[in-house]
């Protein structure tokens, strides 16, 4: 059965429409009453390159290391309007890093609060929010 609005979401409008006692118009309604209460952010390909093209990407400070974060545009990617950002820590995204003792890790984590904060290329400066664990 059907136990969660979740599970009315992703059930079609046929199925439910083969429910004894649930109209056409009582299916639209329920599937309508359902996004209304629990929206999970489907997306259409459409909709979803439109929020990608918000992205942008932070520099490290380091051309070297932006370009091992983010590569290069080909020719292929950039004839398609694949590419919409150059190298460097990319917005909206969780970044980890981690490795070996004195690597830099918090080196390029301080350096990045800061260049955060700047307004540059596609963004106008932000706010960062540094967690740091063991």
């Amino acid at each position: 059965g059907i136990c969660t609005i979740r599970g009315i979401q992703m059930t079609t409008r046929k199925k439910l429409g083969n429910i004894k006692g649930i109209s056409e118009a009582k299916v639209d309604k329920i599937k309508e009453a359902s996004q209304k209460l629990c929206d999970h952010g489907f997306l259409t390909a459409l909709e979803y390159s439109e929020k990608r093209r918000q992205c942008f990407r932070i520099s490290t400070g380091s051309e070297e290391l932006d370009k091992l974060l983010g590569g290069e545009c080909g020719a292929l990617s950039r004839l398609l309007l694949l590419c919409y950002f150059k190298g460097g820590i990319e917005s909206m995204a969780i970044t980890e890093v981690f490795g070996e003792f004195r690597t830099g890790k918090t080196q390029l984590s301080h350096t990045l609060c800061v260049t955060t904060q700047i307004p540059g290329r596609g963004h106008h400066g932000g706010k960062v929010v540094f967690i740091d664990t063991e």
